[in-house]
């Protein structure tokens, strides 16, 4: 079944993939091989490149299934109900106090072993 999902794909997402590259490294070549413009016009160039790789990138299967992934991920996100600040400050509170309280407990059989073993072996650490 996978197979034939993979398969099903429009014969012209491979060229578009290569236009997409092609357009992300331009930005990365004039980044480097145009010291001389300025960062503005720099930056311009990049955003728009962006912004149309994006674009062609969206148009193919796998780019469209993206944002299909995307707008639903948005949908779940604003059903989540979200902790009141004083619910994340007290829990925050509970788990450095838990660990404050293993951290000594630990510390304590540190030092216990080590004790028993300083005994055991005659050896004084």
């Amino acid at each position: 079944m996978s197979e034939n999902t993979e398969n099903s794909s429009n014969p012209l997402d491979m060229l578009k993939w290569l236009v997409t590259i092609a357009l992300l490294a331009s930005v990365v070549a004039a980044n480097h091989f145009l010291p001389e413009l300025s960062v503005l016009y720099i930056a311009i160039i990049a955003v728009v490149a962006v912004g149309f790789a994006g674009f062609i990138a969206s148009t193919t299967t796998k780019g469209s299934a993206f944002i299909t992934f995307a707008k639903d991920s948005r949908t779940e996100v604003r059903k989540v109900v979200w902790p009141t600040r004083q619910e994340t400050t007290t829990t925050t509170l509970i788990v450095l106090a838990a660990t404050v309280v293993m951290a000594l407990i630990l510390w304590g059989l540190d030092g216990i072993i080590v004790e028993v073993v300083s005994f055991i072996t005659g050896l004084g650490i």
